[in-house]
């Protein structure tokens, strides 16, 4: 059994994931236990996988700092893998800055390509920002593209004005706001679906055939507005670092 632990930038995450190679059918369904947390401590990943005795290794995934003792304590207990651009891969890494590449970025790349092996995979990842990555069918990882998300366009919108008030997502059924509040959800909501939208068409027109997968956490807010066919998946880089600990786990790393 694996413990998968994901620091983002908004959310920390652990799960308890099954060992070994997913099947593509597994990826839509429930494979595990999932929690999120604001921010994340020693004693919340103790009291997590303590209550799964069979945890045998582990991978800890970061964006942000994070206690040292965490990694400490998991090293201890665990096989356990710390996952960066010096670590090996089920796919080839092609981005001219490794060293650079969000490893967000990175997992959610091989979660698709997991899924859809020997296809073209564009994974859009819908959070802090918005992301496009792009991994080929003989399994290569070119890069794609980073723009804001959508809280982040919200708070620019205030932050960089005298007057604009600071929003939050609300379900919307128009193109034309009428007023500040109504023109400020249209071109946030409507510009990243439409955004979203036209980038497929470009990587479709590129890689006829190509599969589309959407996630993040405003998944929910964008997966009925987009008109084009997609393959929606909660928590895909939680599955990618799940794939990446399979790929290394020799018993010893």
């Amino acid at each position: 059994m694996y413990l998968i632990l994901d620091l983002g930038n908004t959310n920390k995450k652990m799960a308890v994931l099954p060992s070994g190679k997913l099947t593509p059918e597994a990826f839509s369904i429930t494979t595990g236990k999932i929690e999120s947390y604001p921010e994340i401590s020693l004693q919340d990943v103790r009291e997590f996988s303590l209550r799964y005795p069979a945890i045998d290794a582990c991978i800890l995934s970061s964006v942000i700092p994070y206690p040292v003792m965490i990694s400490d304590w998991l090293r201890k207990r665990f096989r356990y893998l710390e996952f960066n651009h010096k670590t090996p891969l089920p796919i080839t890494n092609r981005y001219l800055s490794p060293e650079t590449l969000g490893r967000d970025r990175l997992a959610s790349a091989i979660a698709g390509f997991s899924m859809y092996p020997g296809q073209d995979v564009l994974v859009i990842n819908a959070g802090t920002a918005l992301t496009y990555d792009l991994v080929t069918s003989a399994g290569a990882y070119i890069g794609g593209s980073i723009s804001p998300g959508m809280n982040m366009r919200f708070r620019a919108l205030h932050t960089f004005t005298g007057q604009l008030p600071l929003l939050t997502y609300t379900e919307i059924d128009f193109l034309t706001g009428t007023d500040t509040e109504g023109s400020l959800l249209s071109g946030v909501i409507n510009g990243m679906t439409a955004e979203m939208e036209r980038m497929i068409q470009y990587y479709q027109e590129e890689y006829p055939g190509i599969k589309v997968i959407l996630s993040g956490g405003d998944l929910i807010y964008f997966v009925n507005r987009l008109k084009i066919s997609i393959f929606a998946l909660p928590n895909i880089v939680i599955y990618g670092l799940q794939q990446i600990l399979a790929f290394n786990d020799k018993e010893s790393f």
